[in-house]
């Protein structure tokens, strides 16, 4: 019989590192829009923040950034999981597989 092998580690450490990434780029705009950012609304309306106001702005802007950190957590604990799953996994292949 033929045997696959699967890398789990592998696996487990790109999703980390993908979540790790898309997490600190939330963040960084969540800041950013926190601090010196603005809706688009602003550029094409008569007065700015007449139809997005500061409030509305700013929820949105912690919403990103709960989200980021969300993000880098599961980064975080997929990383720690990740430690004790084995380096490769060997299985039988099955009929349908090798066809």
């Amino acid at each position: 019989m033929a045997y696959k092998k699967t890398a789990i580690r592998g696996l487990a450490s790109l999703a980390s590192v993908i979540f790790f990434a898309w997490g600190a780029l939330i963040v960084l705009k969540g800041v950013w829009d926190v601090c010196g950012g603005q809706p688009e609304a602003n550029f094409f309306s008569p007065q700015p923040w007449e139809f997005v106001t500061r409030e509305q702005w700013f929820r949105y802007a912690g919403f990103e950034i709960i989200y980021g950190v969300t993000c880098l957590a599961l980064g975080w604990y997929i990383r720690r999981v990740g430690k004790h799953l084995p380096e490769w996994i060997e299985r039988e292949e099955t009929q349908e597989e090798l066809m």
